[in-house]
């Protein structure tokens, strides 16, 4: 016999741990949370890569109703983050209703009884009234198939999943990629290495980031005059709120951004011939830009190679490139990011008639305010498609649509009704105005980026202020669902 639950929510990372003290909050304890690992965390708990830390200033990057005040860091490093998220699963209960190292394979929508029936890996059965996912974004490592992999005679691991028993002192590392942990963890290995050879498919546009340690008479005074920290983080949020703009409306404020990263790279590459390889040949903006001290002058020490040439294969003894050129590493890193279009993914979630989710985004992910789907009554998803941001912090989102979630369940109780739905006329309405103001942002201005889907629709970005998705999100619009 199945365990019944009013909610269930799949992951305890920020999204999870945060949905479940909403809901703690108002006085639900019916709940289960599933993760599929062994303690609450995330991205921030599988994370553990040197040098891995945040691009969103930490005094924003909390909860707003669990501030922190002894931050180490301006940037919070990952230890920091993951510490911060173990806290409050401690101070708001919320481990007591967690099932650990359960991962879910199926959630189908039973029309009979009007609940969601979960299924885990292992064959337990759970039934809850509400679904709500809370996998993330950035939880499913990429792996490029590379010919030959399985030769190599080395050790081989992607970033996401840090192997610590590999020494690296002293050896040959090969880095395939450079994105936002690349970014990071290059330049805390570059020191230990004998030679870091980096892959470079595509440079991207580096600017500087503007971290410091916090000093310990900071954080008193914070703490004494919590005041003090909340102008801070309204200071950041309205700084980093307006960058949308040259993203969007202005983009020509992007030609500023551009300037200034050039500057800051002839800073530091002497070498022409590197200096042109770390030149991106599109828009700054178009895809994810990068913040770091230390990486470019990391890339012009004499034991880092840039290789902008094509992976071909493995051998035994390294990678070979296309143009000939063979490359010896004793360790191979894959810093190749995360399967970020893949929504829900490798989970099987079934509708109202079977619908297979799956199917429905054959085309990509798409959903109402990026939570709800037309056929799948009472799911709800946290980080879901087009909720994440260029240019402010997500916690900011995943509250909002915390937010929105508890206002459906109460609509639902004010309505009597059992199953709450969007219409699928209002799903399609808001999808295609989302997207014709993605096509004149700058995400749309011919680059591939983690945003899209191969078929290039951009599933991931919200193309506007934070402020707005909020606005959207306080009320529940009656006329927007079908109440059941």
């Amino acid at each position: 016999m199945s365990a019944h639950y009013n909610s269930i929510i799949i992951g305890a990372g920020f999204g999870g741990v945060g949905m479940a003290i909403r809901l703690k909050q108002r006085g639900e304890d019916s709940l289960l949370v599933l993760e599929k690992a062994g303690d609450v965390g995330g991205t921030w708990r599988d994370n553990t890569y040197p040098g891995a830390a945040c691009d969103v200033p930490s005094h924003l990057y909390s909860y707003s109703f669990e501030p922190k005040f002894d931050w180490s860091r301006r940037f919070a490093p990952q230890a920091d983050i993951h510490a911060y998220l173990r806290h409050c699963a401690d101070k708001y209960d919320v481990r007591r209703h967690v099932r650990f190292n359960t991962e879910v394979s199926e959630a189908r929508f039973d029309a009979q009884s009007n609940l969601w029936q979960v299924q885990t890996a292992t064959g337990e059965l759970f039934t809850a009234r509400f679904l709500i996912t809370a996998t993330g974004q950035l939880n499913r490592p990429a792996w490029p198939t590379i010919a030959g992999a399985d030769d190599f005679g080395g050790t081989r691991f992607h970033s996401a999943r840090w192997d610590h028993n590999v020494d690296l002192d002293g050896k040959r590392v090969a880095v395939i990629g450079t994105g936002a942990s690349a970014i990071q963890f290059v330049p805390a290995i570059a020191g230990r290495v004998a030679q870091l050879t980096l892959f470079q498919r595509s440079a991207p546009w580096v600017v500087p980031k503007p971290d410091r340690a916090y000093h310990r008479v900071e954080q008193q005074l914070m703490e004494k005059l919590p005041l003090l920290q909340k102008i801070d983080r309204a200071r950041v949020y309205a700084m980093y709120e307006t960058r949308v703009l040259a993203f969007t409306n202005l983009q020509r404020i992007m030609k500023v951004y551009e300037f200034n990263a050039l500057r800051y790279l002839r800073k530091f590459i002497s070498d022409p011939a590197l200096e042109k390889k770390l030149t991106p040949d599109y828009p700054i903006g178009c895809k994810r830009i990068l913040i770091s001290n230390d990486y470019l002058p990391a890339l012009a020490r004499d034991n880092v190679n840039v290789v902008t040439d094509a992976i071909e294969c493995f051998d035994r003894d390294g990678l070979r490139t296309r143009d000939g050129t063979h490359h010896p590493a004793d360790v191979v890193i894959y810093g190749t990011g995360f399967q970020a279009t893949d929504f829900l993914a490798p989970m099987t979630i079934s509708g109202r008639d079977g619908r297979d989710l799956n199917q429905v985004w054959r085309d990509g992910a798409e959903a109402y305010l990026g939570m709800t789907v037309h056929g799948f009554p009472n799911l709800f998803m946290l980080y879901g498609p087009n909720t994440n941001l260029g240019h402010s912090s997500i916690i900011y989102m995943l509250e909002s649509q915390m937010n929105h979630v508890l206002s459906c369940m109460d609509a639902m109780q004010e309505a009597g009704a059992s199953t709450l739905e969007v219409r699928d006329t209002v799903q399609a309405g808001f999808n295609r105005d989302l997207q014709a103001r993605i096509t004149n942002s700058v995400w749309d201005q011919g680059c591939t980026s983690w945003y899209k889907t191969e078929s290039g629709k951009n599933t991931n970005n919200w193309p506007g202020f934070t402020f707005n998705y909020r606005l959207l999100t306080r009320n529940v619009n009656h006329d927007d669902y079908q109440f059941s």
